[in-house]
């Protein structure tokens, strides 16, 4: 058995046991739009762990292309009206 293997069935406070681990796999798997539907599907842990990844930065592009559209928006927009929209940001 490999070291990290090992390392992993060790028991402890700070180590997760296997079935909390499916069990973490499986709700991120519910979250993404790519493997929602896939529940009668066998989905490794790994593509559950890539596709999870991917959808992080496809959500921090998208947010980044909010936050330009906003600034835009702002910088175009009456100086009244934009305190106001910042206001209701921040709440």
């Amino acid at each position: 058995m490999s070291s990290r293997r090992s390392r992993s069935r060790q028991s402890g406070p700070s180590n997760m046991s296997d079935d909390q681990i499916n069990d973490l796999v499986s709700k991120l798997q519910q979250v993404l739009p790519e493997l929602r539907n896939r529940s009668s599907d066998k989905v490794s842990a790994a593509r559950v762990l890539q596709e999870t990844c991917s959808y992080i930065r496809s959500l921090h592009r998208e947010v980044d292309g909010l936050s330009d559209n906003l600034s835009q928006l702002l910088a175009t927009t009456d100086t009244s009206q934009a305190a106001v929209i910042r206001s209701l940001l921040m709440q």
